[in-house]
């Protein structure tokens, strides 16, 4: 009966995430709190921002009951209160708009707090590199995370779909591969309270989730992917979020190499141009699920040892390097659902 607290604790997170948000959609659409559409939108009707207001607390309520049972709260306390700070700097950024140099100023001390409380025991780069070395790309590398799923944010459905893809990945890894049951029990309550959300946000949403939903949970499953790869799992790491990574650093690159101001919203992602083409939210997020569930068995054979593992890799890249050459083909006839 292992399985039953776990079990219990995402049956709970999904329900609370599921009706909060439902409170929430409520409260935004009373006060007129809305995401307008504009020529960058994907979106063609005002729709309510902010469902994170719902889903954070979840997360980050039952994060530390877990660690308090775990006992760990004393050295994972700092990310939850990051996680909290970073969500209450993000509302501010969907009300108002804070400018790219307050956000991620409040990004780097984010994760400047989050680097002393990893759950892995060790190097992030496996000992490849100098200590201070190894801190300074962890740091970088989540920085961007923390932004590329902000910016990936840009349909329905789809950061719901891969929060939860990420959380039952590591969870299912973590179970395999013998890493720690705080860690493992964090993911596994990201993926439900994400799951709880998914049906408030699947196409045609009702709800977004906001900055203040898909910036602290792009740093909490940062968090989490760095100190699965400390823990040795760094295949796993690697693999489960690397469509998002993919689409979002190859989309910036092209930016970059014209010129582009790239801090500025756009709708030049893959998966953007999918639904340009043709394509609904909804048929783009089943392809983005069906490349997930790859990674994700790649990553569990990644746990086999060295042969496995660069098998994984391979398969893992080619399997999205085809779903985005699929993403910018020809245009094609809409498809509903």
């Amino acid at each position: 009966m292992w399985w039953l607290p776990p079990l219990l604790f995402a049956a709970a997170a999904a329900l609370a995430a599921w009706a909060g948000t439902g409170l929430v959609l409520r409260l935004l659409a009373a006060r007129a709190i809305l995401d307008h559409p504009t020529e960058r939108s994907s979106h063609e009707r005002p729709t309510p921002r902010g469902a994170g207001l719902a889903v954070m607390p979840v997360v980050l309520a039952a994060w530390i009951a877990v660690s308090v049972i775990e006992d760990t709260l004393v050295f994972h306390w700092p990310v939850f209160a990051a996680a909290a700070a970073l969500a209450a700097v993000s509302w501010l950024d969907d009300l108002r708009g804070l400018g790219a140099l307050p956000r991620l100023a409040a990004h780097a001390a984010a994760v400047g707090v989050g680097l002393s409380a990893l759950p892995g025991v060790g190097p992030v780069f496996q000992g490849l590199l100098p200590g201070w070395l190894d801190l300074a790309l962890a740091a970088l590398a989540w920085m961007w995370f923390v932004n590329l799923f902000n910016f990936m944010d840009g349909i329905d459905g789809i950061s719901g779909a891969e929060a939860a893809c990420i959380g039952v990945g590591l969870f299912l890894v973590a179970l395999a591969g013998g890493w720690a049951g705080d860690a493992r029990l964090y993911a596994l309550i990201i993926a439900a309270a994400a799951l709880g959300f998914l049906p408030w946000n699947w196409h045609p949403a009702r709800i977004f989730l906001g900055d203040v939903g898909s910036v602290p949970l792009g740093y909490l499953l940062g968090w989490l992917l760095l100190g699965a790869a400390a823990a040795g799992l760094w295949a796993a790491a690697l693999l489960l979020p690397l469509y998002y990574v993919a689409d979002a650093t190859a989309t910036l690159a092209r930016r970059l190499a014209r010129g582009e101001r790239v801090w500025r919203a756009h709708r030049e992602h893959y998966y953007q141009r999918a639904v340009q083409r043709g394509l609904s939210h909804a048929a783009v997020v089943r392809a983005i699920l069906a490349v997930n569930l790859v990674l994700a068995a790649c990553a569990l054979a990644s746990l086999a040892g060295p042969a496995p593992t660069a098998a994984g890799v391979v398969i893992g890249a080619l399997s999205v390097a085809a779903l985005l050459w699929y993403f910018r083909g020809p245009s094609r006839t809409p498809v509903d659902g």
